[in-house]
């Protein structure tokens, strides 16, 4: 037993030291994007008829680093101030199957052909459910009510930055930064830590546990491993970012690129508790047409994937990971420090809320 525990710790720790610095990248651009790109601009490039705002909706969402959970209540207020529903349903599926973090990380983990994949593959699904809800998705529906989803774990930060303050001067470019630092730090890595650190550590279990003869014979390749891994990533809270250390560690396993990416596709997109939201949110054909859209698009290109990795004799078993080893090991080691220290100082915060909001009840009582 204790031998089992060393191995699935070391594992894990060599996981978490690959990937800290690309996640330390994602996360600081993930806050540049928040301080430079005014969100009135993005909501005035969404919205309109026809064909237009869906592509946009479908490349804007690519570099946001929301899970499916944030992204909820960000796609309802698009809608609310005027995105188009066929919009609204493109940026709800290439936003949380993408995002500047899972890209850096993907390359750190997985291997060129995955990194360059993933957001191909949400672009196209996106697209896809966006047109189709443009032209069979019926009237335009209003959004009502406020979306509550993960209101204890996704958003107990402020997403109130704007391109001005509340006494309405314009920000100077350290304000800026700072904001924007500030919200890479605080609400991207205090949202995304907990399951980033549950994928590292079950990628290091399914290392050690796992043994390989079993998921290459179950999801080896094919159609059958394809559809398995929408049955398994569809029902799952998981986001881009902790998605990934998962399938690297299955692809080690012997399971196929092409079935990793599914998993990769399907399972940061969707999730049981999110599906009453969208249907507020969308509607029950547009809903329909999102979950088809996922899944028609995801198995279309993992059998793509392996049929390119099988045409030109790649395994993905040998390459996998080798993004990291472009790196040297105190490069690693400080993104690692980083992480850990993002992840304190969310830690110190939080305590010291919950300390004052308990000194508050008690002089109340």
């Amino acid at each position: 037993m204790y031998g089992f525990i060393t191995s699935v710790l070391k594992e894990t720790v060599s996981m978490f030291l690959d990937a800290a610095p690309y996640m330390t990248l994602g996360i600081l651009i993930s806050g540049l994007l928040k301080a430079f790109i005014d969100p009135s601009w993005v909501q005035r490039y969404l919205g309109g008829k026809g064909l237009s705002p869906v592509f946009k909706a479908s490349i804007a969402g690519i570099p946001l680093p929301l899970c499916s959970c944030g992204v909820i209540p960000a796609a309802a207020a698009l809608k609310k101030q005027g995105a188009s529903s066929g919009a609204t349903v493109s940026f709800l599926i290439s936003t949380p199957q993408s995002g500047v973090d899972s890209i850096a990380l993907s390359y750190a983990l997985l291997d060129p052909v995955m990194t360059v994949a993933r957001p191909i593959v949400a672009f196209i699904s996106a697209f896809v459910a966006g047109g189709l809800s443009v032209f069979f998705g019926g009237p335009e529906t209003e959004t009502t009510g406020k979306s509550d989803c993960c209101s204890d774990h996704c958003h107990d930060h402020d997403h109130g930055h704007g391109d001005r303050h509340n006494d309405g001067h314009k920000r100077t470019l350290r304000e800026r930064i700072r904001e924007g630092v500030s919200f890479a730090v605080v609400d991207i890595w205090g949202d995304l830590s907990k399951m980033f650190f549950i994928g590292i550590l079950l990628s290091g279990l399914i290392s050690v546990a796992v043994p390989q003869s079993f998921l290459e014979k179950a999801l080896g390749g094919g159609l059958s491993s394809m559809l398995l891994m929408t049955v398994v990533g569809i029902p799952m809270y998981i986001c881009a970012t902790s998605s990934t250390p998962l399938a690297a560690a299955l692809i080690l396993k012997g399971v196929s690129p092409g079935a990793a990416l599914v998993f990769l596709m399907a399972g940061p997109a969707t999730s049981i508790i999110n599906l009453p939201l969208l249907h507020r949110i969308l509607g029950t054909r547009r809903l329909a047409i999102y979950l088809g859209s996922i899944v028609s698009v995801a198995v279309t290109a993992g059998l793509v994937v392996d049929r390119i990795y099988g045409a030109y004799g790649l395994s993905a078993q040998a390459i996998v990971g080798q993004g990291s080893e472009h790196l040297p090991q105190w490069v690693h080691i400080a993104g690692a420090v980083a992480l850990l220290s993002m992840w304190a100082y969310n830690w110190a915060k939080d305590r010291s809320k919950k300390g004052d909001k308990m000194a508050l009840s008690c002089n109340r009582g």
